[in-house]
């Protein structure tokens, strides 16, 4: 054994155990050969139901170094019908895995293989069971120090936790169930050591409305309360904040996650499902988060995505095309930084975009750059290699266009996104995930840079379980960390990938998961009246920023595979600016009745809104300009602005021609043309016009004329015949004067008894006589039309 010593690159120490191991399998050998002479088609290892569940609840330490002891330790449950007798707990030590597909085959496999799983430690490194009950669980642990491995070069070894004992039916022993981990061993600091990103994202999904109060603080409403719960002690994102806070990682944040807690910390509303709204109550966890996390990141490198995590890929297949996406996109960028400015007082780089699951294809690296960004973050399974590098490279990759392609591990950003809750999961993902880490660093001896970008919103369990890998990671011998910064500056590798995948090779289930179209085309009907709103309004930041706000949620990733909740959302924003629109309108009119031919007609434009509104314009149509007129013509318009909560009249001049009703309609208008509300449609009943009453006082007026002249005439004549007579008849004279008096209705005239009439008034109407040229009035109620003043 003294020459094993002369092996390249092996000390003595482990040039003995590779001896061992050599002669372990030519041991092994004769029963190789019997299992390859089985019959054909039946495989070389038999691989059969394990009974006996095993579970490796915790690894330490999780990458040894010489002198450490291993303590594993777990549970056995006995899921079979039978008890197991004579049973014992022990480790196996299996073949050093020297690629990473290699340890995705191992943690793929779940049943117990002769030969592949290993030899025992044996010895007193066991845990005996003398009974293991049916459904009885029962906790073991082992501790065995590091040099009784006998483990060889830097790498990665398969470890197993395995039980054997007898059964009834098996009356010998045997294993009956086994549990596969994997062991780091890089006892030395290695002499190249790869720089590792890792991004902890602050992502969280759609909670604040456009609803706001009335008041001047116009107090925020929330879809419900489930903030408070994530930034409560034990949640999910007051679990993120406090883990992190101790972790060298690049912070991923959604300002829109920001801005929701930071609205919370004043007084707040919880939106019920009648339409009422709630207090909420997360007040102080609100401000105590964010303090906080002002602490964490305080001198730490903050990554800001748009407002509210738009999915760009969605944009990209379904929204690119429709009016106004591509400006939302542009707003959701820009308000991006000065949000994080403003709560956390920190600059971020906005340098970044982050596609669902790092999948990209020409038009979502086109979409993600458009707003300013000039770094995608892909991850490797869709930003594949295709050459022959021996090794994995480093992240950065020149994609055209000065855009930087920032590839993220797939295997280790995927590490973490089952479920964590069960203590065994976890430590296996822990270990997994390390071996995988330092595998990709024995690759090659150059220096290489590796990203993670786990899932968006890890649970709390994930969330903890990642911070246990990351720690561990980073007080390894093999890794270091690096800010995503410097990682995207770093030099490419001349033969790493720099091809985006065809639009044909994006995931059909991701591609299921995206906002249709027809959203978009809704967003878009939303951002058109709520740009014509703000016209009429004199403080138009009181819809401008929660409506802007809630328009960049309905984009949000966080809707995918939410696609009802994401339907229900974009509703109630259209929903809520109807119901703004509509406090401003014109009252509904009932029938007008005009007397005479010119009057004027009211109109009133209500204002149910806090403020005053302004730059409107109040058109009076009638439908038939040749009866009736508006003004000089078939319309009249007048601007109108009206304070906040009052009305306003506003009365248009109108010429008759003829009798009988005239449809009249009110529209409001934008001081830029546009239509603002429903018309609202009157009758205007003409009951007299001027023409009619000239008509009949001209006739009135000739028939006095001619009146006159025949007196006149018939008075010239009897003088005439006065002054022709002689001087004797004086007599006749006077009873002619007499008989004149007689048809002037002297009292002797009268029959005895009737007394004249006071007045001209008092006298019975000639068919001659002027009507009026108003109707006369009435003593009964008034009707249900609505009189106008002339």
């Amino acid at each position: 054994m003294a020459e094993a010593a002369d092996f390249p690159g092996l000390t003595p120490s482990p040039a003995r155990r590779w001896f061992r191991r050599a002669g372990m399998l030519l041991a092994g050998a004769p029963l190789l050969a019997g299992l390859l002479q089985l019959p054909a088609g039946q495989p070389a290892y038999a691989a059969t139901s394990d009974p006996v569940v095993v579970s490796v609840d915790s690894l330490t330490p999780s990458a040894p170094t010489d002198g450490d002891t291993l303590t594993v330790s777990g549970t056995v449950l006995n899921k079979g019908k039978r008890a197991v007798t004579s049973a014992h707990v022990d480790l196996r030590v299996g073949q050093r895995l020297t690629t990473r597909s290699a340890i995705d085959d191992v943690a793929a496999r779940t049943d117990y293989v002769p030969g592949a799983d290993g030899t025992e430690i044996g010895g007193k490194y066991v845990e005996k069971f003398p009974t293991l009950t049916p459904g009885v669980a029962q906790p073991f642990t082992l501790s065995v120090p590091i040099d009784k491995l006998e483990l060889g070069q830097d790498g990665v070894y398969q470890i197993g936790v395995s039980l054997s004992g007898e059964t009834a039916a098996e009356p010998y022993e045997h294993v009956l169930g086994i549990q596969r981990t994997f062991l780091p061993w890089q006892p030395d600091e290695a002499d190249t050591r790869t720089r590792t990103t890792y991004l902890w994202p602050l992502i969280s999904t759609v909670h604040m409305t456009a609803e706001t109060g009335p008041g001047e603080q116009q107090t925020p409403v929330f879809l419900n309360d489930d903030l408070t719960a994530e930034i409560s002690p034990g949640g999910r994102l007051e679990q993120m904040l406090s883990l992190g806070r101790n972790l060298d990682v690049t912070w991923v944040i959604d300002p829109d996650l920001l801005a929701s807690v930071d609205a919370m910390i004043g007084s707040y509303g919880i939106q019920n499902a009648d339409g009422t709204n709630t207090p909420g109550t997360g007040q102080a966890v609100a401000k105590q988060w964010l303090a906080e996390l002002q602490d964490a990141v305080a001198g730490k490198e903050v990554v800001a995505l748009p407002f509210a995590d738009p999915d760009l890929a969605s944009i990209a297949h379904n929204g690119k095309n429709v009016t106004g996406t591509l400006n939302h996109l542009k707003n959701a960028t820009d308000v991006a930084a000065t949000t994080v400015e403003t709560i956390l007082h920190i600059t971020p780089s906005t340098d970044f975009a982050w596609p669902a699951s790092g999948a990209v294809d020409p038009s979502i690296v086109k979409i993600a750059t458009s707003a300013g960004a000039d770094k995608v973050i892909v991850r490797s399974d869709s930003l594949k290699e295709t050459g022959d590098l021996p090794y994995t490279p480093s992240a950065a990759r020149p994609i055209g266009g000065g855009t930087t392609a920032v590839v993220a591990d797939m295997r280790l950003s995927t590490a973490f996104q089952g479920d964590m809750t069960n203590a065994g999961s976890a430590t296996l993902s822990v270990q997994r995930f390390l071996a995988q880490s330092l595998t990709a660093t024995l690759q090659s001896n150059k220096q290489r840079t590796v990203v993670v970008a786990p899932q968006r919103m890890p649970s709390a369990s994930q969330a903890q379980t990642m911070a246990k890998a990351i720690s561990d990671l980073q007080n390894s011998t093999w890794s270091q960390p690096q800010e995503l910064t410097a990682t995207a500056d770093t030099k490419p590798d001349p033969g790493a990938n720099t091809k985006v995948p065809a639009a044909s090779s994006y995931p059909a289930a991701l591609r299921r998961q995206q906002v249709p179209e027809s959203a978009f085309a809704r967003i878009a009907a939303t951002q058109g009246e709520l740009d014509k709103f703000k016209i009429i309004l004199t403080d138009k930041t009181r819809v401008e920023t929660p409506f802007g706000r809630a328009i960049n949620s309905e984009m949000a990733t966080s809707w995918r595979g939410r696609s009802s909740e994401a339907h229900d959302f974009r509703e109630s924003v259209k929903s809520y600016l109807d119901e703004l629109t509509e406090q401003v309108k014109l009252i509904d009119k009932s029938e007008t009745k005009l007397s005479g031919g010119s009057a004027t007609i009211p109109v009133t434009v209500q204002n149910n809104l806090v403020q005053p509104v302004d730059n409107l314009v109040l058109r009076v149509t009638s439908t038939n300009p040749t009866r009736l007129k508006i003004g000089n013509d078939d319309y009249q318009e007048q601007s109108v602005a009206v304070s906040g909560g009052h009305s306003q009249s506003v009365k248009f001049t109108t010429t008759s021609n003829a009798n009988g009703p005239i449809t009249v309609t009110a529209q409001l208008y934008t001081k830029d043309g546009q239509k603002y509300g429903a018309p609202v449609s009157f009758e205007v009943r003409v009951t007299e016009f001027t023409a009619m009453a000239m008509l009949v006082i001209g006739g009135g007026f000739l028939l006095l004329v001619l009146a006159g002249l025949r007196m006149y005439t018939q008075r010239k004549r009897a003088a005439a015949r006065r002054a022709e007579e002689p001087p004797g008849n004086e007599d006749e004279a006077t009873d002619e004067n007499a008989g004149d008096s007689e048809t002037h209705d002297s009292p002797e005239s009268r029959p005895q008894g009737e007394s004249a009439p006071a007045s001209r008034a008092e006298a019975p109407q000639q068919p001659s006589d002027p009507t009026p040229d108003t109707a006369a009035e009435s003593t009964d109620p008034s009707g249900t039309g609505e009189r106008v003043d002339r």
